[in-house]
């Protein structure tokens, strides 16, 4: 637990908690006082991160928000609840056998920072990224998979030289916008949002805000977090996290941090979000006819191309394996030969396959296949011996679509 004493995580990782007296419900005092100014529509005074414990609460009381669980407003004090989930390792439970799940990914770059300097001989500036499990208690957990106890997450941690934070801080805020909108978000669905009050080891941070169903929520955040981690934990390790620069004249110093942190589940529900879709196909005059869609980026989607004989007799079912075969090399592929061939294409377009590529009788004699297109159900013919390459200067054109509903 030394690791998170040290980090700060111990004494201030905490939001604040309200509970209802009628009914015990519990809920985040911040949320609570949001949800009621934006259906409200109303406004406070300050930003409510930069409120105090009694000015929530006075709040709350003089707004008289009601329990979104009973309707009741009698509220406890607000306090701060430590989102770290907390146990002993070992059968005896003693303050040596204390131990937190990680609340966060970050703190082993930085605890390996020295390691990782001297075992793979990196110069600053550079950065050290990874995903892993990530575990928070919330104080209420909803809305699908963007808040759980048990998320995934993917950190960066930039190690740059004193004086050059801010502008390597506003390049990787650049860096991160632009990684959204090359893989299909809409900039009009992407918000910036700035912390009012900041964190305990923060000089500077930002949100990425996506416009979900539920309103603008954080997806990402980049934050300046200035030499606070790795002077922490050489504090209490009593190891040196100096770095030496041998381009600055062997200048000794200890390297500043933005960080880039963000949540994989929500990422993956945002992108459902904007890819998904359901497009009335049918033609005027005609019964309505509603399609499923996932317009995923070719990169994104979890199968890139599906290749589907018209039949299974005559052979088709044998070359198209044989196809397939051939692009597995470059894509992701799947096969599919069961039901009629506007019900494959259907289930292709409900999980974001980009391309079809069908088998049919032609395709014996001549050589061709038809390749069709997600987005806009349109077919080309294509000669087998192209296919690769077609579809590879696909997927390097493709530009999302805007979608109809």
């Amino acid at each position: 637990h030394t690791t998170w004493e040290a980090s700060g995580h111990v004494g201030h990782f905490s939001d604040p908690m309200i509970d209802c007296t009628e009914c015990k419900a519990r809920f985040r005092a911040d949320q609570l006082i949001e949800e009621f100014c934006a259906s409200h529509n109303v406004s406070t005074d300050k930003p409510v991160d930069t409120m105090s414990h009694e000015e929530m609460k006075v709040f709350i009381e003089e707004k008289n928000i009601n329990c979104p669980t009973c309707g009741k407003h009698n509220y406890t004090d607000v306090r701060e609840f430590n989102l770290m989930f907390k146990t002993h390792l070992g059968p005896v439970a003693t303050d040596a056998s204390l131990v937190y799940l990680r609340p966060e990914t970050c703190q082993s770059i930085f605890v390996d920072f020295k390691n990782i300097v001297q075992s793979s001989r990196q110069k600053v500036p550079f950065g050290v990224a990874q995903v892993g499990k990530s575990f928070r208690n919330e104080i209420i957990f909803k809305n699908f998979i963007f808040r759980t106890c048990e998320f995934e997450q993917m950190e960066m941690e930039y190690f740059c030289k004193p004086g050059t934070e801010d502008e390597t801080f506003e390049r990787w805020r650049q860096d991160r916008w632009n990684f959204y909108l090359k893989y299909g978000i809409s900039e009009k669905n992407l918000k910036w949002h700035h912390h009012d009050k900041l964190a305990h080891y923060a000089k500077d941070a930002y949100d990425v805000t996506y416009n979900f169903p539920i309103g603008f929520e954080e997806i990402e955040g980049v934050h300046s977090r200035t030499d606070f981690d790795l002077t922490q934990h050489m504090k209490f390790s009593k190891k040196d996290m100096t770095y030496i620069d041998q381009d600055d004249g062997n200048k000794k110093y200890i390297p500043y941090v933005i960080e880039t942190s963000a949540g994989l589940n929500r990422n993956f529900l945002m992108f459902l979000c904007e890819a998904y879709e359901e497009q009335n196909v049918a033609k005027e005059g005609e019964p309505e006819d509603f399609r499923t869609v996932l317009h995923l980026d070719p990169r994104l989607a979890p199968i890139t191309v599906a290749v589907l004989p018209l039949m299974k007799k005559d052979g088709l079912a044998e070359l198209a394996k044989e196809i397939q075969h051939e692009l597995k090399e470059d894509f992701v592929t799947d096969y599919d030969v069961s039901g009629t061939i506007g019900k494959r294409y259907r289930r292709q377009d409900e999980i974001g396959t980009p391309f079809c590529v069908t088998i049919d009788h032609d395709t014996l004699s001549d050589g061709t296949v038809t390749v069709r297109f997600r987005d806009s159900m349109e077919q080309i013919r294509v000669n087998r011996k192209d296919l690769i390459s077609e579809l590879q200067k696909l997927i390097k054109s493709y530009k999302p679509v805007e979608k109809k509903n």
